[in-house]
């Protein structure tokens, strides 16, 4: 289960686990425009653990999601050009 909220300066997406037990903590999703933060509480600190990504690395990662195992580097579509290389 996920919520989405919409608030001045970030969209909040929280992911709810409803899996087999244990379950993990929520975590909590803030998108802004420079970055995206991912926390979720550690119930062995009782604090919360937070991680920054770029707009790159958000990239990347939805990227990797779908991958098979490897190194990769994105590399924006350029024109295409005709003739020998």
């Amino acid at each position: 289960m996920f919520t989405i909220e919409h608030e001045f300066d970030s969209t909040v997406i929280t992911l709810v686990d409803e899996g087999e037990l244990p379950l993990q903590e929520d975590v909590v999703i803030n998108s802004f425009a420079e970055c995206v933060t991912l926390e979720q509480l550690d119930p062995r600190s009782d604090r919360i653990q937070k991680i920054t990504l770029s707009p790159e690395q958000l990239r990347d990662l939805a990227a990797a999601l779908d991958l098979p195992e490897g190194v990769y580097q994105y590399r924006p579509a350029g024109p295409e050009t005709q003739g020998s290389p």
